[in-house]
């Protein structure tokens, strides 16, 4: 079982450690990819008018996605974190990896604004609760602080 508040804490001290924008979000990818049961960790932030693809641990993944497309554009553009028990149910769903079962994304919100997405995928189906929502916002909002 993965142990959310020491992530936290790994999350908090790599924040700490540089202003560098790639390395915070290179760094956070690989402790959210800690995480159990994960197959693709990573963000996809805001470039012009299309989410791109930004620091990731997981397969090789889609460069870009269109505003209010797939899972990271819906979320973005409602501006709310979005669990999928079952992408394959999704309508509209990107697939990046085809082994992707189920999806977590989450806005990063800077003064109330969208600047890009967590998004986190796993081979299982139903993976994600509210107990990984209340994480990754928390893992959001420190993101944010640093933009």
């Amino acid at each position: 079982m993965t142990d959310y508040s020491e992530l936290l804490f790994k999350i908090k001290s790599l924040c700490f450690q540089t202003e560098n924008k790639i390395s915070i979000l290179a760094n956070v990818s690989a402790v959210l990819f800690e995480m159990e049961d994960v197959s693709w960790a990573g963000f996809y932030m805001l470039e012009g008018d299309k989410l791109l693809l930004g620091p990731f641990q997981g397969r090789v993944a889609c460069i870009e996605i269109e505003i209010g497309s797939g899972v990271c554009g819906s979320s973005f553009k409602e501006q709310k974190t979005l669990i999928v028990p079952d992408v394959h149910a999704f309508d509209g769903h990107i697939a990046c990896d085809s082994r992707s079962n189920s999806e977590i994304v989450v806005p990063i919100m800077k003064d109330g604004s969208p600047i890009g997405v967590i998004d986190i995928d796993s081979t299982s189906f139903d993976r994600f609760s509210e107990v990984e929502k209340d994480f990754l916002e928390n893992v959001s909002i420190l993101i944010a602080d640093k933009f």
